[in-house]
């Protein structure tokens, strides 16, 4: 009679002298095995005699009463949109029990046809990271209060999407009636002393939309409050932060104060500055994407360039407002 079944290894203990039936969870496919889960545990049944080695002799093994199998189950998890599953460690748990779980778990997943396993680990139960990367998960991404791991059950190349591999900052043009533009210098970073005034720029954050951005960290930088009005350009470029690629993108926004207090912490000092003395900055001129901006900027004043106006719209995947950037003055026909 089957007295116990333990997932440490598909270790299985019986009544009788064959006590222990090991079988390796590193077997690509198991063919004889069946798995299936229910709410109170799941079954087990081997369709074909198995031994404990070559010269023992050969026995069936069928679990099938769920009762004894309460406190064997697979780890959760929810169906993914392409075929996988996502696990998410919300409990403290054993690293040996965790990955006697996670095998049994693969094991089923490939029998039903699954692809990527995607594992959610939270920064508390970081004990576990080892155990899943022993069995063949790899680093994805992290979070200040997660990892995400990932594993790819076919015999195939991953499909499973990349890491985010760009960030999204902003500059801001900003000038004020008398032809003047929002200037800082800056106390850290590349800029630090060498004298440079330069337009505000800034990260966009995780779920800002960047007309929101550029008017924040205007806001912040000087304490000026704005309009957004168009992006004037992008530029991308890569093995920027991080090893990273990097979008930036050039905003006009439209002053609505004037009075400057600069921030303390990260801007040495802040003004308004005729645009002519801002364009002949040695820097400025010797850099050809900074002298692109400063012809660009000086074209929309004089009403020779038309940028991408924010239109509200709504995501196809999430339903939420977002922004589409594109001419409206063409579009229209102004």
């Amino acid at each position: 009679m089957l007295r116990r079944a333990a997932l440490l290894g598909f270790t299985i203990t019986t009544g009788n002298p064959l006590s222990l039936l090991r079988f390796s969870p590193k077997i690509p496919t198991w063919p004889a095995l069946n798995v299936s889960s229910s709410t109170a545990g799941f079954n087990i049944r081997f369709r074909s005699a198995m031994s404990a080695s070559p010269n023992s002799t050969p026995v069936n093994v069928i679990a099938e009463n769920e009762e004894q199998f309460r406190d064997f189950k697979l780890l959760n998890a929810v169906n993914d949109r392409y075929g996988g599953v996502v696990i998410e460690i919300t409990e403290p748990m054993d690293s040996a029990l965790f990955a006697s779980l996670l095998r049994a778990s693969i094991a089923q997943w490939r029998h039903q046809g699954k692809k990527g396993v995607w594992i959610k680990l939270p920064i508390q139960h970081a004990n576990l990271v080892e155990a899943a990367v022993k069995e063949g998960f790899w680093y994805h991404h992290a979070e200040p209060n997660y990892l995400m791991l990932a594993y790819w059950i076919p015999e195939s190349a991953p499909t499973l999407p990349a890491n985010a591999s760009h960030r999204v900052g902003i500059g801001a043009f900003v000038m004020n009636e008398k032809r003047e533009v929002l200037v800082v210098q800056e106390n850290t970073g590349r800029f630090r002393g060498t004298g440079v005034w330069k337009f505000p720029t800034g990260v966009v954050d995780e779920g800002e939309d960047l007309c929101t951005a550029a008017v924040r960290e205007v806001k912040e930088e000087t304490a000026i409050d704005t309009k957004f009005v168009e992006v004037l350009a992008f530029r991308q470029s890569h093995k920027s932060f991080f090893e990273k690629s990097d979008i930036f993108f050039m905003c006009l926004l439209e002053p609505l104060s004037f009075d400057i207090q600069k921030q303390e912490s990260e801007i040495e000092a802040a003004k308004w500055m005729p645009f002519d003395e801002y364009s002949a900055q040695p820097f400025v001129k010797n850099n050809d994407l900074l002298k692109y901006i400063a012809d660009i900027c000086l074209a929309k004043k004089d009403r020779k360039y038309s940028g991408f106006a924010p239109v509200p719209s709504t995501s196809v995947f999430s339903n939420e407002k977002s922004y589409m950037y594109f001419n409206t003055h063409d579009l229209n026909g102004q």
